[in-house]
């Protein structure tokens, strides 16, 4: 039976889009920035920012330096936000409604302190709320230090949370995340970037 539900962030509850950063960090003046930039597990100074290796103004400054010239935090959260092509209401009020059922509903994201400044403003939602009032729990990794699909970051999440992976369900939209997590016995559904997935959820928690 399950109990709790583990969700993405990108391309489960925003629906991404890769091509739209690649192009606001091109304009920013990242030439490769179709090479440098991935869907799922960011590498080099976009991997070490998601791994909390290194800060915002840490991102900033070598984001300059591998540009040629100064750019601002505003610019990279410009190039970050290029990401989030839409925040489907369907999806926030599927996440209140299986609170309400008695679920518990937590983040596992893959993101960095740009992102967050955003999911963790009023502005969110449209609505004067932030990702918080969605969620019982958060575990983000910058913050965690690993990301997916290192099970270290699944095995975090269940020891954190004190859960059982068997009553467990696990939503991503990438493939090798969801083969980690069920690798730890995680009950997983792939969620294709965009697709409306709010009804058919509850086929798994049946």
């Amino acid at each position: 039976m399950i109990k709790n539900i583990l969700f993405d962030l990108g391309g489960v509850i925003i629906t991404l889009d890769p091509k739209q950063a690649e192009a606001r960090f091109k304009e920013i003046g990242l030439a490769d920035a179709d090479r440098r930039l991935n869907t799922y597990t960011q590498s080099g100074l976009f991997g070490d920012l998601e791994l909390g290796k290194i800060d915002a103004e840490g991102f900033r400054a070598g984001l300059s330096e591998i540009i040629g010239h100064e750019v601002t935090y505003e610019q990279c959260l410009y190039g970050w936000l290029g990401y989030c092509k839409d925040l489907p209401q369907r999806n926030l009020e599927t996440l209140l409604r299986l609170r309400s059922e008695g679920y518990r509903i937590v983040l596992l994201s893959n993101t960095n302190p740009y992102m967050v400044s955003w999911v963790m403003s009023d502005n969110f939602d449209g609505k004067g709320h932030s990702l918080s009032h969605y969620m019982d729990s958060m575990y983000m990794s910058y913050k965690c230090g690993v990301m997916k699909p290192d099970r270290r970051f699944f095995q975090i999440v269940l020891d954190g949370e004190g859960i059982d992976p068997a009553e467990t369900l696990f939503l991503d939209d990438g493939q090798r995340n969801v083969e980690s997590a069920a690798a730890l016995g995680i009950n997983t559904y792939l969620v294709e970037n965009g697709s409306d997935w709010t009804k058919d959820i509850y086929d798994f928690l049946k």
